[in-house]
């Protein structure tokens, strides 16, 4: 079987070694050393002062929302995986869908401030496949209108954008380290400011408001575990190499599969990009159904990422339209993408792409 993603697992004696540090001092969770020496190594990474590991990518959003008190308002795009939503619904927000951009599959800054109310109260956009949103209009419309910017940027770490890390954009950003990730600890995530002062506050956020037994403010538990750091301490230093294994992945199939009837979305050429998904878009959706059952019936299986449309949530009730999304969350097809993909089987999964599309 061809999975549609691999977890890059490092040599378990290589885990095993980092994870005996806590071990032999008893010390597994509540801000252990090895979440602390994985943090400064992100911080060092990504060139951002503050970041806080989480036990998820999810509860950052959740935190990002919840430290800037948003309850109205949000505007936020319907191409991305339900968490977005989720978090803005989660925090008694309201979603206020605008639709993408059809190169990038990003929300399309040009229709961000037609969708501006005097209740809006932030803009939650998604790096979608870690292609960049246009950062620069976004970040101009949310000057014109005292608005907070929340990047959902979970498929961007190992990006960069005119030479900062992707996630240094926004008022907030957060990242999935989730297993299936680029760069993973098992499961996990992490938040992102510029801003001493919020990192405070996302630090009481993230243990349930207190401080020994000082208490500060409402909290939840996002606290990850030495079991987590560990793994992320192991595969931090892997990741040129498993980012360099991807990029073949990906040039192989752009020069194997036949473009004249899919395409790919676009990224912007001042970004390093970190090539964690490969999806290309059908001519229409029964074309996509039928070379997704061709392709898992040779044992390879892929993934309609994102589908559906988020604004066509059957929970959500009414929603404003969004035409591109709707179309293109139809054909969009995300085709298997990791380091240790062979020659044969991107060869393989070439073919019958090419021959069922």
């Amino acid at each position: 079987m061809i999975n549609v993603t691999k977890t890059y697992l490092p040599p378990i004696e290589e885990y095993i070694a980092v994870l005996k540090r806590a071990w032999d001092k008893s010390w597994i969770t509540n801000n252990g050393e090895l979440v602390q020496e994985l943090e400064q190594k992100l911080k060092d990474y990504l060139q951002t002062p503050h970041l806080l590991f989480t036990s998820n990518g999810t509860l950052p959003l959740q935190m990002a929302l919840k430290v800037f008190g948003i309850k109205k308002e949000v505007i936020t795009t319907p191409f991305s995986y339900v968490a977005t939503t989720n978090a803005i619904l989660w925090e008694g927000a309201y979603p206020v869908f605008t639709d993408i951009d059809a190169a990038t599959l990003c929300i399309d800054a040009n229709k961000i401030e037609a969708a501006v109310t005097e209740n809006t109260e932030a803009i939650l956009a998604t790096h979608v496949y870690g292609i960049p949103c246009n950062v620069e209009k976004i970040d101009a419309i949310a000057k014109k209108y005292n608005l907070k910017v929340i990047y959902d940027a979970a498929h961007a770490f190992g990006c960069t954008y005119n030479g900062k890390s992707l996630l240094s954009y926004g008022d907030i950003s957060t990242c999935s380290f989730h297993a299936t990730k680029i760069f993973h600890t098992g499961e996990g995530g992490c938040i992102i400011t510029n801003d001493a002062e919020i990192e405070k506050k996302l630090y009481l956020l993230r243990s349930f408001g207190h401080i020994g037994d000082d208490y500060f403010s409402e909290g939840i538990n996002a606290k990850n575990s030495e079991l987590h750091a560990a793994m992320g301490l192991t595969v931090l230093p892997a990741l040129g190499h498993i980012i360099a294994q991807r990029k073949k992945v990906y040039e192989a199939y752009n020069v194997l599969l036949n473009f004249s009837n899919i395409k790919k979305p676009e990224f912007d050429v001042n970004e390093t990009y970190n090539y964690a998904y490969y999806p290309v878009i059908f001519k229409d959706e029964q074309t996509l159904l039928s070379v997704k059952e061709a392709l898992y019936k040779n044992g390879i299986t892929t993934r309609r990422y994102f589908y559906p449309s988020l604004n066509r949530l059957p929970f959500l009730g009414a929603a404003n339209e969004c035409p591109v999304s709707e179309d293109i969350s139809k054909r969009v097809l995300s085709l298997p993408m990791y380091d240790s993909l062979t020659t044969q089987e991107i060869e393989l999964i070439v073919s019958v792409v090419n021959k069922n599309s």
